[in-house]
């Protein structure tokens, strides 16, 4: 029994060998066959896909080509805001600049004016508000009480005189402009041959341009002369310019004539303003009543 088995079992290791060896040299032979193999064999197979690969290659240039636009869109479009927000934002940095500009201009004159009108004291005001009623008559400053501003202070600029002080609050005031028909300002033709005075008024007809009335028809008068303040009535300084003289005309009645005046100040564009606090223009002499003819004379006179 022993030596059958042991047989048995050389026989199972000899097939097994066998079985080895066979499986080597089939893999060595196989592989050298496909080096060796024919190239039409590789042709025929790239020939038949050739087709599909151009497909697929078109495809996906393509579909390159479309992510490439379409990140490249998104990219001009982020740019193109960036672009946009930058515009407005120097846009927005150039309007302040040129609302400075303009502003520092305006102080600047009003800097210059108060320096050399030595004879006033001045507050700077900034123009806040129209009413809408009296677009032409009436402002308000941003200065009030606590600034130390008082009814009846003269109001003007550089150029000329915008009127006066009507109403005041803790941090405001109302200003009536000398275009407002209730006004009333003292002036006289600046000119030294002249000296013709009369009061500036507001015109119902033409808020633009008031009127210098109470003169004779002999008055001397023309066309060009310069009005200024004459101090009389205690509220505006003498020699402040109010405007000129742009036509005479007469008034209904032949007796009388008025003067169309052309203000030296640009109310349309007002927005910056001087405050007269105090004064030391000295007041005009008081008018002397015309000599009375011998003979004539009143008893107050008399006495």
């Amino acid at each position: 029994m022993s030596r059958v088995r042991r047989e048995r079992n050389s026989g199972q290791k000899m097939w097994l060998l066998l079985f080895v060896f066979v499986g080597i040299f089939c893999a060595v032979f196989f592989a050298q066959r496909g080096r060796f193999e024919p190239a039409i064999t590789s042709q025929t197979v790239s020939l038949a896909l050739s087709p599909f690969e151009r497909s697929v290659s078109w495809v996906g240039e393509q579909i390159r080509q479309a992510l490439s636009t379409v990140y490249e869109i998104a990219t001009v479009h982020r740019q193109n805001q960036m672009l946009r927000n930058e515009v407005e934002q120097l846009r927005v940095l150039n309007l302040e600049a040129g609302e400075y500009a303009a502003e520092n201009v305006r102080l600047r004159a009003l800097l210059d004016y108060k320096q050399a009108a030595t004879q006033f004291d001045l507050k700077a005001a900034r123009v806040i508000g129209r009413d809408s009623a009296t677009w032409t008559s009436m402002i308000t400053v941003n200065r009030g009480q606590i600034d130390g501003i008082m009814k009846n202070m003269p109001v003007l600029t550089e150029k000329g005189l915008v009127g006066r002080v009507t109403d005041v609050g803790v941090d405001s005031a109302k200003v009536q402009l000398i275009l407002d028909p209730r006004s009333s300002v003292g002036v006289l033709v600046q000119r030294a041959e002249s000296r013709v005075a009369g009061i500036v008024k507001g015109d119902l007809d033409n808020f633009a341009t008031p009127r210098m009335v109470n003169m004779p028809k002999t008055a001397d008068i023309k066309e060009g002369d310069t009005i200024i303040t004459s101090g009389y009535g205690g509220v505006f300084p003498k020699g402040i310019v109010v405007g000129n003289v742009s036509a005479v005309k007469n008034e209904p009645g032949g007796l009388l004539v008025y003067g169309v005046i052309e203000p030296s100040v640009d109310f349309q564009k007002l927005e910056d303003v001087a405050i007269v606090t105090q004064s030391r223009v000295a007041p005009p002499a008081p008018m002397q009543p015309p000599p009375q003819t011998p003979g004539t004379e009143t008893t107050g006179a008399a006495q």
